[in-house]
């Protein structure tokens, strides 16, 4: 693929990126809002620090790659709309919780595909320095996984 091809991808999946941290930034009060366990309270907050540290590498990639056509991204918006429906149909508190829990493991999915295709792309390009911030995005968004899983059998012990 020609380097500038390559470049243009990476440009449009950074904004894409970059739409969905803001879908993220919008949803996450709303989410914090209907979760009832403290030890899930907590881990929304920290996960709200995390995706703001995420959105400002995104920021930093699209400086060194240049901006590509900003859209919207219809998959994170698509997952919030799920997310919404999983907490209002939910029957009890601890349901909810668990459901919260579940679709926020389903959108650290989402951004570790994202920030290690991005990772490998960006290195593909030469910006190396890109490729590592979103390379430790991704091993963050991994860690962040198996912290819902473990605050899910907690959870679930309750």
């Amino acid at each position: 693929m020609a380097d500038y091809n390559l470049r243009e991808l990476v440009s449009q999946g950074l904004s894409a990126m970059k739409a969905g941290s803001d879908v993220a930034a919008r949803a996450t009060d709303e989410i914090s809002n209907d979760a009832t366990h403290p030890d899930l309270k907590a881990a929304l907050e920290q996960g709200n620090r995390t995706s703001q540290q995420w959105a400002d590498r995104i920021d930093r990639a699209m400086e060194q790659t240049g901006p590509g056509e900003q859209g919207d991204n219809k998959i994170l918006e698509a997952h919030h709309e799920v997310s919404r429906l999983i907490r209002q149909q939910a029957p009890d508190a601890s349901s909810r919780d668990l459901g919260i829990v579940a679709a926020g493991q389903l959108a650290l999915h989402y951004w570790i595909a994202a920030f290690g295709t991005m990772a490998s792309y960006l290195g593909a390009i030469g910006l190396d320095d890109a490729a590592g911030e979103m390379k430790a995005a991704a091993d963050e968004a991994k860690e962040a996984d198996q912290q819902h899983t473990e605050l899910a059998k907690k959870l679930l012990a309750a």
